[in-house]
C-alpha cells in the first residue's frame, strides 16, 4: 500500500511540474527590472505609482511588478526635468510562457499568469534620456528689465 501512495505522489509531482513549466509566472516571474540611464549620468530618478516611491541616480535600475503603472521623474540641476509614463503591456516572452500553458493544458496556470501580470513587461524599458540644458534667461527677457526700457 505504501508503494502505491509513493508512486501516486511521484506522478502528482511530475504532473504539477509539467503544468507549471509552461507557466510565465514560473519562467519569467512577477517582477521586471526597469533600467534608467541619462546623458549626462548622475541625474536624480524618482519612480512613483501605486504603493511605489523609489529613488536613485542614473544609471540605476528598479525591481517593479510587471503590472506597474506609474511615472518616472528624471531631474538634474541645470537641466530640463523629464517625466516618463511607464505602463504594463504584453510582451513576446510572456506570450511564449502563456502558450506553454495552452500546450500542457494548464488553464489554472494561464489564469495565474494573467492575474500576476507575468505575461507583461514594463514599457518603455530601458528609459534612456538625453538631458537638455536649461536655457539661460537673457537680462532683457526679465519683466523688470522690460519695464525699465523706455517706450519708443
Amino acid at each position: 500500500m505504501n508503494t502505491v501512495k509513493y508512486a501516486l505522489s511521484v506522478i502528482c509531482l511530475a504532473l504539477a511540474a509539467s503544468i507549471l513549466s509552461g507557466c510565465a509566472t514560473v519562467t519569467r516571474g512577477t517582477k521586471d527590472t526597469l533600467v534608467v540611464t541619462s546623458d549626462p549620468a548622475g541625474a536624480e530618478v524618482h519612480v512613483e505609482g501605486p504603493n511605489v516611491d523609489l529613488h536613485g541616480k542614473t544609471p540605476t535600475s528598479f525591481k517593479l511588478s510587471r503590472k506597474f503603472e506609474g511615472k518616472v521623474h528624471i531631474t538634474k540641476e541645470g537641466y530640463e526635468p523629464i517625466e516618463v509614463d511607464v505602463t504594463s503591456a504584453p510582451v513576446t516572452a510572456g506570450g511564449v510562457g502563456m502558450a506553454g500553458n495552452a500546450i500542457v493544458g494548464g488553464l489554472i496556470g494561464a489564469g495565474i499568469d494573467v492575474a500576476t501580470g507575468a505575461t507583461n513587461g514594463l514599457k518603455p524599458n530601458p528609459i534612456d534620456v538625453k538631458l537638455v540644458p536649461l536655457k539661460e534667461t537673457a537680462e532683457t527677457d526679465t519683466p523688470a528689465a522690460a519695464a525699465a526700457e523706455p517706450n519708443s
